[in-house]
């Protein structure tokens, strides 16, 4: 008896705008020679304990998420995605400020400034 097995594909941990692609773009149309992709971690800093942190990456690590995108490809840190399954990743720019910002259902808490979250 042969069974037909389906696979579900898995959504990808967190969502990039429309506005965080075009600017994942502009990154990658000036990254330094070698980079894959723009990568998303959680490094330990902050008064609330992690932080986002966006940066060119030469290469992929074993557990990294790839997410493909029009943009290029994004990764997030492998031992970051627990933290940031179900975000909604954006690119925001005024007169005074521009930077990714997080819409993370995963934070239980952020410092006043906004620079780190805790979970």
């Amino acid at each position: 008896m042969n069974k037909e097995t389906k696979v579900r594909a898995r959504p990808a941990a967190i969502t990039l705008t429309a506005a965080a692609q075009d600017r994942i773009a502009d990154l990658m149309s000036r990254a330094p020679e070698g980079a894959i992709g723009v990568k998303l971690s959680t490094p330990r800093r902050g008064c609330s304990g992690l932080a986002y942190s966006a940066d060119y990456v030469s290469e992929a690590g074993p557990f990294d998420e790839k997410i493909e995108t029009p943009a290029g490809n994004f990764y997030v840190d492998g031992a970051s995605v627990l933290y940031l399954i179900g975000s909604v990743m954006d690119w925001r720019e005024d007169d005074f400020a521009a930077g990714f910002v997080f819409e993370n259902p995963n934070a239980k808490g952020a410092c006043g400034c906004g620079e780190s979250f805790t979970v």
